[in-house]
């Protein structure tokens, strides 16, 4: 079998007196029949190339699922009067949503079987599910394409009525007021940007909910949200660099909106509510690192801010969490998060202890003010995933509940991490790399290394636990992270020397960090992988054009490809919101600077290595021609005769398949590419 050839019709883009042809223009016509065919041979000619692995699929499809609890549960939590859990029942792909009643051993009340919604249906997802304050009602979202445009629903708890109400075109989220008649969601516009704050009232048609927030500057996205205390409702309208912060009582949906601080260029803050005043986490005063500031509810504006926590040049402050007696912090130095608790009658203070060389560690859901208990999460890339229960008083650690790897031979100690600092070329920094791998797996020329990477929004890419990665341990693969500039690893500094017109460090970082793990003999080219998704997508992607014979495979999930193009083209969703991120092309200076490292722009005639590229039809985030119309330049010009395969998920959006385990599909076909390539 062939592979497929897409037709050429070119088209001229002009900006700046520089024009480029761009010949496969024409896939992004979503309804044209000669895409959809396109597509549908691709994913035959997909299919073709990998028969050779269907068992193999299968194979690893059903040992990543045999290591999942399929009756599994999530921990319950408590919240005005009621315990919350999550179950899911074998054989079904969807989670149950279930409270009690005061205690555990009251009776349990079956809230929403999302396996009932989902039925007869090729996706579905629960976006949110909030529980009015009287705990009779739940608003809960639904998306049935994939795309992240949620419908929000409403159901009365105690008859188990559906009401009419039905909000569409929203981000799923919804925030009650305390009057238990009114909640707050989120519109999205015609670019799915979060743009407008609706109030909706029981029992009304949407037509006539109340619109309190308009966010008019294209580079702003709005959210809504209740404060801890359950006091207050904030609308947050952020930009990349810019915060603005509007709140009302959560008693009175009619109250004035206050602002705490007016948007400024590059002031970023975020607030929580403790009595009589906010607390702001913000980048004030030349805080690089951030700091934490308090400030009264009756005088909020930034003149009235007071350091509570310092800023520190070495420390990467994160979040916190209040409670009544103790204050915690989320601070990250070095690259490895840590848990500091506070005393707020004497101010002593102390870390929590985490003893592996590379790991994971978060706050959990804390929705008790009046406590001395931590919930917290623990993961690293040899230990699953934790909750844990601290005592801030007595200091004693108690675990809740640990992920389980079920199928009988998973042993944590036979598994080792390590982390390595990798010189980069500019020799202004060392970029860290997390690594795993067996330990019967012997470092050598030999050996197979899948390297990941992402490197951008300041997004940090933690080591952690993963159940499918198993599969490529057990069969001497390493697996790697390179925590790249453009991510906050190693502070903000680290990021936004991997933005806008420095966003080059971020590949190079990948680059640099792959020929250091070939000079130390962990691997060598013939046995490299790479793999990165959406902006990691483009990671690897101009990666590859750099250095195409650096690596012998290569897999883009969902890959964000064609920069220059996308990002003048406003009406796609996401594009005024990243001007932050990567420059804005209007701009001579940017778009020169995008167009050097675009990867669909700086495809050549030449060898590059094995390719893998899935996408989703439904993709809001990256659009699904994106990776189409790279697929296809790359088939006409590629010199080499390597595997290059092309996979879209008709039924799906950014997310891949809904579902439970229908997603490991998806992995299983991405190791099985791997393997096919070790043969």
């Amino acid at each position: 079998m062939n592979a497929p050839k897409a037709k050429k019709i070119d088209k001229t883009l002009e900006i700046h007196g520089h024009k480029r042809t761009d010949s496969y223009f024409w896939l992004n016509e979503r309804e044209n029949p000669d895409v959809i065919k396109y597509l549908e041979e691709e994913n035959a000619y997909a299919d073709f190339v990998m028969k050779d692995t269907e068992e193999l699929q299968e194979q690893l499809f059903q040992e990543m699922k045999a290591r999942y609890k399929e009756d599994d549960e999530s921990l319950p939590y408590f919240f005005n009067e009621y315990w919350y859990v999550i179950k899911y029942q074998i054989g079904k792909e969807y989670p149950l949503f279930y409270r009690h009643h005061h205690s555990l051993e009251n009776p349990i009340e079956l809230m929403l079987d999302v396996n009932e919604m989902a039925e007869g249906k090729d996706f579905y997802d629960v976006g949110s599910f909030s529980v009015s304050v009287n705990n009779q009602l739940a608003a809960f979202s639904e998306d049935t394409l994939g795309r992240r445009i949620y419908t929000i629903l409403v159901k009365n708890l105690e008859t188990g009525e559906f009401y009419e109400d039905k909000i569409e075109n929203t981000t799923g989220k919804s925030v009650w007021a305390n009057d238990n008649e009114h909640f707050f969601y989120i519109r999205k516009d015609e670019t799915l940007r979060a743009y407008q704050i609706f109030r909706h009232k029981i029992g009304t048609k949407q037509e006539e909910d109340v619109l309190v927030f308009h966010e008019e500057d294209e580079t702003f996205d709005v959210n809504v949200f209740k404060t801890k205390s359950l006091e207050y409702i904030f609308i947050a309208s952020s930009s990349t660099i810019s915060d603005e912060h509007w709140f009302i009582p959560s008693n009175n949906v009619n109250a004035e909106w206050k602002v705490i601080q007016k948007r400024e260029d590059d002031l970023e803050y975020a607030v929580e509510h403790y009595e009589d005043d906010f607390y702001i986490i913000t980048n004030e005063g030349d805080a690089t690192n951030f700091k934490i500031v308090k400030t009264p509810v009756e005088k909020p504006s930034k003149e009235n801010w007071v350091d509570v926590i310092p800023h520190k040049k070495e420390t990467l402050l994160e979040g916190f969490e209040i409670f009544k007696d103790y204050f915690v912090l989320e601070e990250r130095t070095e690259g490895l998060l840590q848990l500091k608790i506070i005393n707020n009658g004497d101010q002593t203070s102390y870390y929590l202890p985490f003893n592996e060389p590379t790991y994971s560690a978060y706050v959990g859901i804390n929705l008790d003010f009046d406590t001395e208990v931590l919930r917290y999460g623990y993961t690293s890339l040899t230990q699953p995933s934790s909750t844990l229960e601290y005592n801030m008083r007595t200091k004693e650690t108690k675990l809740l509940k640990q992920q389980e790897v079920l199928g009988g031979t998973f042993d944590s100690s036979n598994y080792i991490s390590e982390r390595i600092w990798a010189p980069s070329r500019d020799g202004k920094v060392k970029v860290p790399i997390s690594l795993v791998y067996h330990k019967n797996t012997k470092k050598s020329a030999e050996t197979p290394l899948l390297l990941y990477g992402y490197g951008s929004y300041g997004h940090t890419i933690d080591a952690s636990f993963s159940n499918v990665r198993l599969s490529i341990l057990d069969r001497g693969y390493i697996f790697a992270i390179a925590h790249i500039r453009g991510g906050e690893y190693l502070g903000r500094e680290w990021y936004e020397n991997g933005k806008m017109l420095h966003k080059k460090n971020t590949f190079f970082d990948f680059i640099d960090a792959a020929k250091y793990l070939v000079a130390k003999n962990y691997t060598s080219s013939q046995h490299l992988y790479a793999m990165g998704g959406s902006a990691g997508g483009l990671l690897v992607g101009a990666v590859m054009n750099y250095e195409p014979k650096l690596f012998n495979g290569i897999i883009a999930q969902v890959p964000f490809v064609d920069v220059v193009t996308t990002m003048l083209d406003e009406s796609i969703p996401l594009t005024t919101g990243e001007f932050d991120e990567w420059g804005n092309p209007k701009k001579k200076k940017y778009y020169n600077y995008m167009l050097s490292y675009s990867p669909y722009d700086n495809i050549e005639e030449k060898e590059y290595p094995n390719i893998l590229i899935t996408t989703g039809f439904h993709d809001s985030q990256v659009q699904y021609w994106e990776p189409a119309k790279w697929t296809a330049k790359l088939r006409e010009l590629k010199t080499d005769d390597h595997i290059l395969v092309f996979k879209t998920d008709m039924k799906s959006g950014h997310g891949g398949a809904s579902g439970r385990f229908e997603s490991l599909k998806e992995d299983a076909l991405e190791y099985a590419f791997l393997l096919k390539l070790e043969k």
